[in-house]
Formats: structure tokens, sequence, C-alpha cells
């Protein structure tokens, strides 16, 4: 007599029984969607007699169907995607395949047979990543993240003019804790020991740097020292942030439907965050008119907001940060929101991506505003400077502090923070 068996259980058999007993790891790729549910339940019907088991046929439907939508069928750039040393894949069309390798970027030997098998493994790769968001020709383009965190953008015609394309940032699995980030070269001891303070210090810090300079990584990683009472609300357009705390509260603004009605604006989350009790607010990329509301919130006392902001200097930041206030229509002067953003925002963190391929912190920049001259000044905490780049093309230089006490000493003060040695 066939026993009855929890649905938990035989996945986990169904599982075993896919990758020990069949082929079904190197098949899965070549299968369309009937093929595939066809090869799950003929799995299902063996792990069934060959246990001498039963499930009800609701759950076998539900079996068949999460194990297949949980395939991606990534084609001929799985060994892209499987290899560790790629942090980035762009496809451009069916024929052309690019990677970044160790910050450089070039050519791959990989390429698809046709722009229906591209279109096949974008369809696939969205249903996996289970997003509501859609691509199509009448929404033609797309932002999602996968479950790994990895970060894919879709263009399809007619507004790409030689077919899908697609570009995947990875995430990266070997950069969890603020060790790994030293062990890369990315920062030193002192400077990790002076951010991850400024975090528990509620500081407000804005990170900038260019695409793939890894400033929303680095975030991640300062984002372990907040503590673990906090409320922490994080307000995104893609998900990429990964926060280890229990208290964490994640939005993601929506897009427009096809009828262009329903748009969720990343200022219109952030107009709600605070009515949520936040202790702790995230922005993962502040970009228009939402910078009012942050600057706003944070003088009316919602301490310790962290933001990314897209720039290529820590001056080139705090002056679009201005451009953004001044876009939102406040009525106030260019040197009025100059010294509101001054009086605001405590640390800009600049990272940028070297030649060799290391992503290291260049700038940690105090932002100041004498009281008495009515003065803003960027000043440097740590800086970056490259002294040469040598035989093995490794860039070579070496971080200095000013040890200038900072203008917000007094917050590490108010906190009980001690100020890092050496700092002040």
């Amino acid at each position: 007599m066939q026993q009855p068996i929890p649905y938990e259980d035989i996945k986990q058999l169904l599982h075993r029984h896919l990758v020990t007993k069949t082929d079904f790891l190197k098949v899965k790729d070549t299968m369309n969607d009937d093929q595939l549910r066809l090869f799950v339940d003929e799995a299902v019907t063996a792990v069934l007699r060959t246990r001498d088991l039963s499930i009800s046929f609701e759950d076998r439907a539900r079996l068949i169907r999460e194990i297949s939508s949980s395939v991606v069928s990534l084609g001929p750039i799985r060994e892209l995607m499987e290899d560790p040393d790629v942090t980035e894949v762009m496809i451009n069309g069916p024929k052309q395949i690019y990677i970044q390798k160790k910050g450089r970027i070039s050519l791959s030997k990989v390429s698809f047979k046709d722009n229906a098998e591209l279109m096949h493994t974008v369809q696939k790769i969205m249903a996996a990543s289970g997003t509501s968001r859609r691509v199509d020709e009448s929404s033609p383009y797309v932002d999602f993240s996968l479950p790994d965190g990895s970060r894919v953008n879709i263009i399809l015609p007619p507004c790409s003019l030689r077919g899908a394309v697609m570009t995947i940032r990875k995430f990266s699995r070997d950069i969890a804790t603020i060790e790994n980030v030293i062990e890369k070269g990315s920062l030193t001891r002192e400077i990790a020991d002076f951010l991850s303070a400024a975090i528990k210090a509620r500081l407000n810090i804005v990170f900038c740097g260019s695409t793939g300079s890894g400033k929303t990584t680095l975030l991640n990683v300062l984002s372990r020292f907040i503590p673990e009472e906090e409320r922490i609300i994080t307000i995104e357009d893609t998900s990429e942030l990964r926060l280890l705390q229990e208290h964490v509260v994640s939005l993601q603004a929506k897009a427009a439907n096809i009828e262009g009605k329903g748009e969720i604006t990343i200022r219109d989350l952030f107009i709600n965050s605070l009515r949520m009790r936040p202790d702790r607010i995230i922005v993962g990329e502040v970009r228009g008119e939402e910078i009012l509301d942050m600057i706003q919130s944070i003088s009316s006392g919602h301490s310790g907001t962290l933001a990314i902001v897209h720039a290529d200097s820590p001056e080139e930041c705090f002056n679009r940060m201005i451009t953004m206030m001044l876009m939102s229509g406040i009525r106030l002067t260019g040197e009025q929101i100059r010294r509101q953003v001054a009086t605001s925002i405590d640390l800009i963190v600049y990272c940028e991506l070297f030649l060799d391929g290391v992503r290291r912190i260049v700038n940690v920049t105090d932002v100041r505003y004498e009281k008495g001259t009515d003065q803003v000044s960027l000043e440097d905490v740590f800086t970056f400077r490259q002294s040469h780049i040598d035989e093995n093309n490794k860039v070579q230089g070496e971080w200095t502090a000013t040890r200038k006490l900072p203008s917000f000493a007094h917050k590490f003060t108010k906190r009980n923070i001690p100020l890092p040695l050496n700092i002040g």
C-alpha cells in the first residue's frame, strides 16, 4: 500500500533524484517549458514508484510547477554566469556577448544561435526571478534582480536596434564582511574602523561613484554595523540591498502599467516611509526630487540616513545633490540649498574602479559648514593617492589621513562612540 508523504519531503527526494539519477542538469537548458514539465513529471512518477509513496494531485501539480519555474535556462551564457571572475555579462544581440573580468571588458567566444534562443533565455530568467514586471514590445525595457542578488536590465526592439540586449551585473558572493573588503584592497583597517563607527554614530552618509565602482557593495557591507534593535526601511528602484538584520522593511518603486497609470516613485515611497516609524532609512539610489524629502527629513531629526548618488567625485556628488534640489522646484536660493545640504550630509564616500580591477575607496570626505563664516567646504578625512602601476599591472598607492577633528565629532560624543585612533 502506498504511503502518503509530506510535500517538502517529496520535494527533497525529487531534487536528489533529478541531480543524481538523471541527466537533468545537462539537458534542462535545451528544453522548452512543455518538455521541462514532462521531464519533471516523469521523474515524480519514478520517485513515487521506487519508494512506494503517494501524493495528492494538487501537490503533484505544485511540485512540477515549482521545480520547472525554479530552473533558469541560461543557455550558452551559463559558463559565464558560473565563472567567479566574471562580474558582468553584456549581451548585445544573439551574436555579441561581452564580459567584464577583473575590471576589464572583453568580447567572449560565446553566442546564441539566433534571436529566438536569446529571447527564450530572457523569458526564463524573468520567470525565475519572481518579478511581477514584464518585458515585450509594448513595454520594451525592464530592471529586476535575480534571487542571488544579481541585477538584470533588458531592452528589446523597437528601443533596441540590434535585437534583445541584456546586461547582468552579478552579485558578489565573496564580499560579505568588512574583512572581505579589506582583503580585496578596497580600504585599510583604519578606514574600516572609522566608517563602521560612523554608521553606529548615526552619521548621514552618501556613497558615490560611477557604475560598477562598488558603492552598493560597500553600503551592503557597512549596513552590518547598524544595531540589530533598529527598524530599517530600504527604498530602491531595483532590489540590490541585502541586509542581515531581522527588522528590515524593503520597499521597491513601481513602474507605470501599459495605460501609463499606477507608477509609484522613489519619492512616493520615501514620503510614505516617514510614516512607518523608521529608525534608519536607506535609499538605493537618489536621482531626482526625492533628494528634497531626504534632506528635509534629516533636518527634522531622521539621522543615520544612508544613500547612493551617481557621481565622479565628492565635489560632483555635492553639486549634483544641489542641482537635484533646484530641479525639485523648491523656492530657495542656490546658497540656501547649498547650506541645507551641507548641514544635513555628514560624509561623502567616493568609490572608484581602477585599471587593475580593484574597487577602492578614494575619498572619505567631511561636508563642513562653518556657521560663523557661513562657509561650506569639503575636506577629506582619508584620501587614496595612486603613485604608479607596477610590472604586474597592479595599481600602487597609499591612503593618507588628515587627522583634523571632523565637523561631526559631536555626534560620536552624543552616541558615546569613540572616534577611532589617530582621527581628530
